[in-house]
């Protein structure tokens, strides 16, 4: 079975190969530039570009599953790839979306991805939809901060989440495009623990050993300002700013046991991402 990666640079993406790689699956992976894609172990890279569908086809051709993750907000991405695996004869799409797009009604956050899951499903091929929410990496957005010793932005105060590990995300995503029954399924992938903002912040001053301030902040507004300095596309800044006001709110913190019924193990912590990403908050020498 061939399978096709897309967004193969990324943080889900890396992670993939690496699992596709140990399984011994074939796979391609599409990439615009391959002097910036990671190391594809025995997979084959494919250059293209989801903005010009036109270099789809040779990476779709022939290929009998597809890890579809797309960027941005819009859905021409997801139209052109749905269009090129359905001339290919894919048979199975594994389809990266948000568990914002779960609820009801929809947050702002949450109606692209629902757009992406429609335009998907109504294709008629066969789709498994992974709904991951916050991703441990966000974290890497206080990186310059924390390295100059300045105060973490805290938009969401009291808000708990079960923020997961991208690696976690790519092993499902491995396994259900490796192995049957998972079609027609559609699967929410949290971490097991909940956490604020405050004490993800101090699980990172505790693993580099240096103290780190939190501040809250004063308004949504401020914390878009500090994360968009130069500013965000209007739609975008106000599905973040909704973003805030929803996670502040939920204090008890939303999760599943998706990821351990799926692989038969605990998610990750954490503390072992921090452990794994540690040099990203030192100083540098």
């Amino acid at each position: 079975m061939m399978i096709v990666v897309t967004g193969g640079t990324g943080n889900i993406g890396r992670e993939l190969v690496g699992e596709l790689d140990a399984r011994g699956a074939d796979f391609r992976v599409l990439v615009r530039d391959p002097a910036r894609a990671a190391e594809s172990g025995h997979g084959e890279l494919i250059v293209g570009d989801l903005d010009d569908p036109a270099t789809l086809a040779a990476a779709f051709d022939g290929a009998d599953a597809l890890f579809l993750l797309v960027p941005g907000i819009g859905s021409a991405h997801t139209v052109s790839a749905v269009a090129e695996a359905r001339a290919a004869g894919i048979r199975h799409i594994v389809q990266l979306s948000s568990f914002n797009a779960m609820g009801d009604p929809v947050p702002a956050m949450g109606l692209w991805h629902r757009e992406r899951e429609r335009i998907v499903a109504e294709s008629g091929i066969p789709v498994t939809v992974l709904r991951p929410g916050g991703f441990m990496t966000n974290a890497l957005a206080w990186a310059r901060t924390i390295r100059s010793g300045g105060a973490v932005l805290d938009p969401t105060g009291p808000g708990r989440y079960a923020p997961i590990d991208p690696a976690d995300i790519a092993a499902v995503a491995a396994e259900v495009l490796t192995n049957d029954g998972h079609q027609g399924v559609t699967y929410t992938l949290t971490g097991a623990e909940t956490c604020t903002v405050a004490e993800q912040v101090a699980t990172i001053a505790r693993t580099i050993g240096r103290a780190i301030e939190v501040r809250e902040a004063a308004t949504p507004q401020e914390a878009l300002q500090s994360r968009y300095p130069g500013g965000a596309p209007p739609a975008l800044a106000a599905a973040i700013i909704e973003g805030f006001e929803l996670m502040r709110a939920d204090t008890v913190g939303f999760r599943t046991d998706t990821v351990r019924r799926l692989l038969g193990r605990s998610p990750r912590t954490f503390a072992e991402w921090c452990a794994r990403n540690a040099d990203a908050f030192r100083p540098a020498a």
